[in-house]
């Protein structure tokens, strides 16, 4: 397999995506620390955004197969893990495999189908495979969710369960242009759009994510991310006991586990083999974000989990790392 410089590799990605998609840099970041920290990805915006296009060109840019789901009240969940057909000419049934079997997918508005199709797509996403008639199928590798939401449609949509929200690494919020960006857009969009080249096979981008996974973490830094976790379960540890009543629960230990994985991930895109303090709290915000449960009194206050994260991260120290540490890690061959 041919060797690729993990650096120029992520900035060609996103300069080809850039050619369709103007602005929206910190969702591009996002979405490549997901691909290599093998997580899903929630994006949450209103209709308009480029969610669902922007998702799509970072597939082009990929090798490999891109599914999208289009999902709507009257899906069922052999829709997407496939189903048993019943060959009349054999007398057999024949297995046909459904659109989770791909390496990209993109689940566009899934919070607008029934709690029984998200659970089989979140089961997927969690088991990697899939059971239909005693069998198990295993989806390819890699394998990555990409989900949009709309969030200000409540009729016709069915809200994702705390439980199986969590299952996403990531939860990003896409907000509108600023009048230059959204001038760009029109003129781009009204003219003759480039070509979006393929930059990545699917080998290539296992070997990538087999390196970031390799990225040094500090144990000062793990420790940093489980006082920020467990301050979202007991803010009053921290000093915080005012934000108690807001929160119903808080994030899971799986919170923890992302964060530093989005760390490594995030620090390989920056182009270092160690993470740095500032790596876990720029993920904060997206790894802990749909993880809390808010209570009925936030709701009626409009206190966002956002702010409830923000004044947790403002309470939290950075913790010191001292740089000398970091000599030994060079780039993973």
């Amino acid at each position: 397999m041919e060797k690729i410089e993990p650096r120029s590799t992520i900035e060609r990605l996103i300069y080809e995506v850039k050619k369709v998609i103007v602005g929206q840099d910190h969702l591009l970041e996002r979405l490549a620390v997901a691909l290599l920290a093998r997580g899903h990805i929630l994006v949450e915006g209103v209709p308009g955004l480029a969610k669902t296009m922007t998702i799509k060109t970072l597939a082009e840019a990929i090798g490999g197969s891109f599914k999208r789901i289009q999902f709507t009240p009257d899906l069922v969940p052999a829709d997407l893990v496939g189903t048993r057909i019943y060959n009349q000419k054999t007398g057999e049934f024949n297995v046909a495999l459904g659109p989770v079997f791909t390496n990209l997918l993109l689940a566009d508005e899934i919070n607008r189908a029934p709690a029984k199709v998200q659970s089989a797509l979140l089961e997927v996403m969690q088991e990697r495979q899939v059971t239909i008639g005693g069998e198990t199928y295993k989806v390819p590798n890699p394998f990555l969710v990409m989900a949009t939401q709309n969030p200000i449609e409540s009729e016709g949509t069915y809200d994702l369960p705390e439980a199986q929200v969590d299952r996403f690494m990531l939860k990003v919020l896409v907000d509108y242009p600023t009048p230059t960006e959204e001038f760009v857009i029109v003129e781009r969009m009204t003219g003759r759009l480039e070509p979006v080249q393929k930059v990545l096979t699917t080998d290539q981008l296992l070997d990538l994510q087999q390196r970031a996974q390799q990225v040094y973490v500090d144990p000062a830094l793990i420790e940093y991310a489980i006082r920020l976790v467990s301050a979202t379960r007991r803010p009053e540890e921290v000093g915080l006991k005012d934000l108690k009543r807001y929160i119903t629960f808080g994030a899971s230990p799986r919170a923890s586990i992302n964060l530093i994985l989005a760390a490594k991930a995030l620090a390989f895109v920056r182009g270092r083999t160690y993470a740095l303090p500032e790596d876990v709290a720029d993920m904060t915000l997206d790894v802990l974000r749909h993880r809390i449960v808010l209570s009925y009194e936030a709701l009626s206050e409009q206190v966002t989990s956002d702010a409830l994260i923000k004044k947790i991260c403002e309470r939290i120290p950075l913790p010191v790392v001292p740089l000398h540490e970091h000599a030994n890690h060079r780039v993973p061959a």
